[in-house]
């Protein structure tokens, strides 16, 4: 048994390594494509290092701080390194044991029953179907999405945009390729997930008409209360469907009075973009309900105890109202369009997190 255990820390340190030098490496590569590049002066090193010394008792690596004041042309000391934010602070925040269950797209209105979220035609999870909620062969699943009108078909299980399509369906031809559905699930495999596409409010598709475009909200539960940490608006481009700044969108901050601010940031090296691809000018632009946002996230979190920090995308409907996509447990920080890791609640949130086990190594 010893033996075990040894084995198990030891692959539990190789992990943790690999995955430091692996996130540090995507920053790293991303500021060396980067027209503009900022070095720190020593006096912003030094409130960097006393900053995080004083709360984890170490110094940190540089290169997060370095790329988003090279992006934003904003420094501040609360830029969180990449590898230790998800190496260790989510892993801290948030059960990792429990973040498969959670991250599953298809699980999302199951685990917030009779919230509004976004509506599920049909489910793949792990090769069964279910359909309007109730379990089916495959070939009914066929049969039964044999005609429909624009709807949403993603991979149910970290997407990040990726496999994202809307599509119809006509007597089971897909307006993908002429594939037949039954085709088009075969390349899916399995866990994925039909949604029926958002009617989004009219402010919302003003951004940009061919993509439902969100609000990313990040929030933190603490001790005894559900702190909104930012919120960043997430637009598609001119003809897209995805918005995800990380599939090809662009995002930028929501005051707290509900507003966007001044520029948007795009791709790892696409900055301060003053307009959407419609032509909408960003600063001041007013995100329609947004107070409402606020409540559902803050109330909905409650229903999610093994998860400290949660990133939810939300889209207005044509009335108005607050509509959930999607939660993600395994969040990354929207740094360059927030301008900071997590604001005036950093410290707040690393000095809870930091003596708390890693769950995963």
């Amino acid at each position: 048994m010893d033996i075990l255990k040894f084995a198990k820390r030891f692959v539990s340190k190789l992990d943790y390594r690999h995955d430091l030098r692996t996130w540090e490496k995507k920053i790293t590569d991303n500021y060396k494509l980067l027209e503009d590049k900022r070095k720190l002066s020593k006096e912003q090193k030094k409130e960097v290092q006393d900053f995080y010394k004083d709360m984890i008792g170490r110094e940190v690596p540089l290169y997060s701080h370095e790329y988003f004041y090279s992006r934003t042309g904003y420094f501040t000391k609360e830029y969180v390194p990449t590898n230790l934010y998800h190496c260790e602070l989510i892993r801290k925040a948030n059960y990792f044991p429990y973040m498969y269950v959670y991250s599953d797209k298809n699980m999302h209105d199951i685990l917030l029953e009779k919230e509004n979220t976004a509506h599920v035609i049909l489910k793949n999870m792990n090769g069964y179907y279910f359909y309007e909620g109730k379990p089916v062969l495959e070939n009914e699943a066929i049969s039964l999405c044999n005609n429909l009108e624009k709807v949403v078909i993603k991979p149910s299980l970290h997407s990040k945009g990726k496999g994202v399509q809307v599509i119809s369906v006509k007597n089971g031809i897909t307006s993908v390729d002429n594939l037949t559905i039954g085709q088009l699930f075969k390349q899916y495999k399995k866990n994925f997930i039909i949604q029926e596409c958002i009617k989004q409010h009219e402010k919302m598709a003003a951004l940009n008409p061919t993509s439902v475009n969100t609000i990313r909200v990040l929030s933190y539960h603490s001790t005894s209360e559900v702190l909104i940490v930012y919120a960043v608006v997430r637009i598609g481009r001119k003809g897209k469907v995805i918005d995800n700044q990380c599939a090809g969108g662009i995002s930028t901050t929501i005051t707290e009075d509900g507003k966007l601010g001044k520029v948007a940031f795009g791709g790892y090296n696409e900055d301060n973009i003053l307009q959407t691809d419609s032509g909408v000018v960003l600063e001041g632009y007013e995100i329609p309900s947004y107070d409402k946002v606020i409540e559902m996230v803050k109330r909905l979190h409650l229903k999610l105890p093994f998860a400290n920090l949660v990133g939810w995308d939300v889209a207005i409907q044509e009335n108005g109202e607050p509509v959930i996509i999607e939660f993600n447990t395994n969040t990354g920080l929207s740094q360059s369009a927030f301008k900071s890791g997590m604001g005036k609640y950093t410290e707040r949130i690393i000095r809870e997190l930091w003596p708390r086990p890693n769950s995963k190594y």
